[in-house]
């Protein structure tokens, strides 16, 4: 068999692990389609940005690559939001797009599905972008994208194919994937990084996505060394979140502002130091400061970083430990941990109010290593960013770019991804509208999937922020289908939450179906939370 373009992208991917992948079939992709539905398994999703979403919850889930496929033009652009999510999250995923035909590329005539500069925008939004120029430089086109995908740090990278060439015939081969280590830290940093480690009496460390690889030794240094750890929201599931030394995502409360405040070292690891996470940068960190990230740039760049350190960060850990000169801090330095723990958690129950047993449910019918891919909604901003137990750092998929509508994209990618075990989808009714064909890609694929919808009948959120500031509500109140007659019609089993005595069982009935299932929780029927949920973001108002 005369074997193109699509028999090459197809063994590429079999070279980096990957079996699934996502996209919508064009006039401008068809060889590459026919080959990955032939060959691997293709999933059609309804919209572009959903083919990146959901190959980025491939890849977030298992730890690998994840692959996309769009058309050219309005296609590609159409992925451009997805791939900003990828690209603020660092994730590895393949995104390729059609083009078309090699010989009219960059003359403007207006030929179907052509854009203008269409490399330019996906170098934009992008870890990396390339053309494939020739038949002869299209593997090497693509190997060189699914290893710069998958380096650390990396992040999407877009090979746009155009269609003449993905129809060109191709010779096979068989290659070995070679991804570059990282690169370890200068000895001249660890030397000071651990001096100045050593010197701390109460030290706190902040973890951020950038330990999601070095679990085991973030986990060796905390409990030898007995200090406190605080996580962005990246960085929750290194260190499972039942841990006693482990206080998470609370960096901002009132408990951990004190303790930031009390202590006199901080040790960050791979972290953004993002605004949302730090009360735009109001959180206070102690002078003396070891910043460790791959990424030199990030060293300083937030908070002044008395010790840069630059290079991997589980190599920076096994030398701090193995250094031997990190003594066990004072006994009553752990037990602030601790306590802070039980502090924030209790302190945050009582403001959720009813709504803590949502997250209480969550976390009972789901096994520990499950994949709860959260949407930006009420319920993942307020409880599931820090009250629901994150057990590993791969369950943990949520948009870090905070755009709506991307949660049961990602949600799709993961589960397809790991069919042995159920996957939650939490998201809300406006989030979900965003991309709401993918309903129907989820009865379509039939994955071991609970999506869990909860319908407050519009932005939430933004009626909150709209309703503290003592202004009328505007643009926030959303027509919404009956989710019970939606679910009949594509043959998708439904459940329904009213109340805060419903939640356990019907959630763990939803997850024991092996199958898609759509939970819808009634909001206005479960009543409000105690305190009211505002997003952590400032936003200039008038004098």
């Amino acid at each position: 068999m005369r074997r193109n373009g699509g028999d090459l992208l197809v063994q590429v991917l079999r070279e980096a692990g990957v079996d699934t992948v996502f996209g919508i079939v064009s006039v401008h992709n068809q060889p590459l389609v026919e080959a990955v539905a032939r060959e691997l398994r293709f999933v059609p999703v309804r919209h572009e940005a959903t083919a990146v979403n959901a190959a980025d919850g491939y890849a977030r889930a298992t730890g690998g690559l994840g692959c996309a496929l769009t058309s050219t033009g309005t296609g590609a652009g159409n992925a451009a939001g997805a791939l900003v999510e990828s690209l603020s999250a660092g994730t590895s995923v393949l995104h390729v797009t059609g083009q078309v035909e090699s010989r009219y590329l960059g003359s403007g005539r207006g030929f179907i599905h052509e854009t203008k500069d269409q490399l330019g925008m996906l170098q934009a939004v992008s870890y990396y972008a390339a053309t494939v120029l020739d038949a002869a430089s299209a593997g090497k086109t693509l190997r060189d994208g699914v290893v710069r995908a998958l380096s650390r740090p990396g992040g999407p990278v877009s090979v746009e194919w155009p269609i003449d060439l993905q129809y060109a015939e191709q010779e096979i081969s068989v290659e070995e994937l070679v991804v570059p280590r990282a690169p370890g830290p200068d000895a001249g940093q660890l030397e000071a990084a651990i001096a100045a480690l050593a010197t701390a009496r109460r030290p706190v460390i902040w973890a951020g996505g950038g330990v999601a690889r070095a679990g085991a030794e973030l986990l060796a240094l905390v409990e030898h060394w007995g200090v406190p750890l605080l996580t962005s929201n990246s960085g929750r599931g290194a260190v499972p979140e039942d841990h006693p030394l482990c206080i998470g995502n609370y960096g901002t409360s009132p408990a951990g502002r004190e303790l930031l405040g009390e202590a006199d070292l901080l040790l960050s690891l791979g972290t953004h130091f993002r605004s949302n996470e730090t009360g735009d940068y109001s959180m206070p960190v102690p002078a003396a400061h070891v910043q460790v990230d791959l990424d030199p740039a990030a060293n300083g760049r937030v908070y002044p970083a008395t010790v840069p350190v630059t290079g991997d960060i589980g190599e920076f850990l096994r030398a701090a430990i193995e250094s031997g000169r990190l003594a066990p801090v004072d006994a009553a330095w752990t037990e602030r941990a601790r306590t802070t723990r039980e502090q924030v958690r209790a302190t945050q129950r009582h403001g959720l109010g009813d709504h803590a047993v949502l997250s209480d449910a969550v976390r009972a019918a789901l096994p520990r290593d499950a994949v709860i891919a959260r949407d930006v909604t009420i319920a993942s901003s307020s409880w599931g960013t820090r009250l629901l137990p994150v057990y590993d750092p791969r369950a943990n998929v949520f948009p870090r770019g905070g755009g709506i509508g991307q949660g049961l994209g990602m949600a799709l990618g993961a589960a397809l991804a790991d069919e042995t075990r159920p996957t939650l989808a939490l998201c809300g009714d406006g989030g979900l509208a965003v991309h709401f064909g993918e309903i129907l890609t989820m009865a379509q694929e039939k994955p071991w999937l609970v999506l869990l919808v909860c319908n407050d009948g519009g932005y939430g959120v933004l009626r909150n922020m709209q309703q503290a500031n003592g202004t009328h509500t505007y643009a926030v109140d959303l027509v919404n289908p009956d989710f019970a007659l939606l679910a009949e019609s594509i043959g998708v089993p439904y459940r329904r939450i009213e109340g805060p005595d419903q939640a356990t069982t019907v959630l763990a009935e939803a997850a024991s179906l092996q199958a898609p299932v759509i939970v819808e929780v009634d909001l206005v029927a479960y009543g409000p939370m105690r305190t009211a949920f505002t997003p952590p973001v400032s936003v200039p108002t008038a004098s």
